[in-house]
């Protein structure tokens, strides 16, 4: 009798192992994929933007290139990196500006300053959500809330010297001791 029950328990252990193995294999989607997949199949992206995948199987990890069509910033191209993790929705996703640019919002290391990948995320909140707020950081910066000081200072004081220095780091140039690459598309 002890014996029928010992071998039911390790029938029931190895089917349940076997579930495991095939479940972390990548078999059944997290939330966040889920969730992701969800957001993506929904983009109603505006025709500034394109948005690549460097791995087709790697919904969680993807390129967004912008390219302003009006403002300071015309006739750019960005490419921003989304790295959304397990959280996703109830965290935002990591959202790096991988070109280098003169921009009150966006400092040197990439990082973004937008309110709604920091305090006013909210699950309901789409990835499409934060494309549309990338774009309007490229027709309207915003120096009330800045990651480069400098670039918000410019804007603010000197609008003609603040353009100027746009298109001179989009040209390819230095502004001050930093020197940009061209991104001009």
């Amino acid at each position: 009798m002890i014996k029928l029950f010992s071998l039911k328990q390790q029938k029931k252990d190895e089917e349940s192992a076997g579930a495991n193995r095939s479940g972390s294999g990548g078999k059944k989607a997290s939330a966040a994929q889920l969730r992701v997949q969800k957001d993506i199949n929904e983009l109603n992206l505006p025709k500034t933007c394109e948005i690549n995948f460097p791995d087709d199987d790697d919904l969680l990890n993807f390129r967004l290139i912008i390219c302003p069509d009006e403002g300071f910033y015309k006739g750019g191209k960005f490419v921003f990196s989304f790295k959304v993790g397990q959280g996703y929705p109830h965290d935002p996703p990591k959202v790096k500006c991988e070109t280098m640019v003169y921009h009150p919002n966006i400092d040197m290391e990439g990082n973004v300053c937008l309110n709604i990948l920091r305090e006013d995320w909210k699950p309901v909140l789409t990835i499409n959500s934060i494309i549309y707020g990338l774009q309007y950081l490229f027709l309207e910066p915003n120096p009330e809330d800045p990651l480069n000081k400098e670039a918000a200072e410019v804007l603010q004081t000197n609008r003609r010297l603040f353009e100027q220095n746009v298109h001179r780091s989009m040209r390819g140039g230095y502004i001050g001791a930093t020197y940009f690459e061209r991104c001009l598309k």
